[in-house]
């Protein structure tokens, strides 16, 4: 099989960009892939061989963020390679923040399956956040209404893909119910590359919490910084607080307008953007993780990410959220969202008992081991099999 792979590959703090490299990188070593076809942005030189095995790696860096030429673009290379299949690892951004932008980019998936190639779409969101087109505009009652109206006509054209695969079964499910759509699967996430079983004991030091992603929009400070003053306050345990990454594209200045606000507090620490060679030394020796969620429309995978280091985690009480993660297997304590004293309280449970800490950082582990990206990607290219099939009408079930 000649698969194209239209996903952002260059190695970078985005978790989009990441799952892209790991997944193309497993791909390729299947014995079904025969040559590799990656499409991804100008940017960063691709640190990947042009062969892995059996398979040919050829990759063409034709995507410019925001330009109206992407689709063009990708669909010369599309031509120009004759793949029998292609996958989408699919963000509304993927192809720019710019309206024309991502109104083409929900485009080439339609186009593409009518042009008799199976087409998989990888969806790490919900339909609706995913198609966001501006959210800087919504406190304005008319253009949220036609952003709405946009969001669902936009939802409805990606749908013309031949399969959708989402990474939550919420999701999945909210879609299916909406649109009445039949060409859903689930395919969860992976557990990020299995290391060593880690050391749970904790470094000599203060004990660091650390929270880690991209700030502003779906995940802010400001409560994980206060809960973390108060538990100082109530315990006698040395504490560094720890953020690590950098704003949300869409709210620039958000952790410049923190550290000004918090400049007098002691121990804290802002990394900004974290390259993957120090991304393990940040998790190694944090005492547990926060992901400080504002919303549920998220995905899991920091909490992947943390539990591959054996961590314990918090996360706000979002019911579907909690109930998701610990379907998987990974244990986390909870706290309410929004809620300073409930959230300090999280934190005292771990701190305080460190039994506790290393049975849900064993717990993490354990589950992070159970699917791993070798799997995830039998399990698209199973899916594509089944496309073939169907195609041929032999579809056997």
């Amino acid at each position: 099989m000649k698969l194209a792979f239209i996903s952002a590959h260059p190695y970078s703090i985005a978790t989009l960009n990441k799952y892209g490299l790991r997944l193309a990188k497993q791909l390729a070593q299947k014995a079904e892939v025969d040559e590799l076809v990656l499409i991804s942005d100008q940017r960063d030189p691709i640190q990947l061989d042009n062969k892995i095995g059996k398979c040919k790696i050829s990759i063409e860096q034709s995507r410019n963020s925001n330009s109206s030429n992407n689709i063009f673009n990708i669909y010369r290379n599309i031509v120009k390679h004759q793949p029998d299949a292609i996958l989408f690892n699919f963000q509304f951004n993927k192809t720019g923040y710019k309206k024309l932008s991502v109104v083409l980019g929900f485009l080439l998936a339609l186009v593409f399956r009518l042009k008799g190639i199976p087409t998989i779409v990888i969806l790490h969101k919900d339909l609706e956040d995913t198609a966001s087109i501006n959210d800087n505009l919504l406190h304005e009652r008319f253009l949220y209404n036609i952003d709405s109206l946009m969001r669902t006509g936009l939802t409805k054209v990606l749908l013309q893909a031949d399969t959708i695969a989402l990474t939550s079964e919420k999701y999945m499910n909210i879609i299916r119910e909406k649109y009445n759509a039949q060409n859903l699967i689930q395919i969860p996430q992976e557990s990020f590359k299995a290391i060593p079983e880690p050391n749970f004991d904790l470094p000599n030091g203060p004990k660091k919490i650390l929270t880690f992603g991209k700030f502003g929009k779906h995940k802010k400070v400001e409560a994980f910084i206060e809960a973390i003053i108060k538990l100082r306050a109530s315990t006698n345990q040395e504490l560094e607080i720890v953020i690590a990454g950098t704003d949300h594209p869409t709210t620039p200045g958000y952790l410049a307008g923190i550290m000004k606000q918090y400049d007098h507090i002691k121990n804290l620490t802002f990394t900004g953007f974290v390259d993957e060679e120090n991304v393990a030394k940040n998790f190694k020796e944090s005492t547990l993780v926060v992901l400080p969620y504002t919303s549920e429309r998220v995905s899991s995978g920091m909490l992947l990410k943390a539990a591959v280091y054996g961590k314990a985690v918090v996360i706000p009480n979002f019911k579907d959220l909690a109930l998701n993660i610990k379907k998987q297997g990974f244990a986390v304590d909870v706290y309410e969202p929004g809620d300073v004293d409930s959230l300090a309280n999280s934190l005292k449970c771990i701190i305080v008992n460190d039994s506790y800490r290393r049975t849900i950082g064993e717990m993490n582990y354990k589950a992070s081991c159970s699917l791993p990206m070798e799997k995830i990607a039998q399990l698209y290219l199973d899916e594509f099999q089944k496309l073939f099939r169907a195609k041929m009408n032999l579809n056997f079930v």
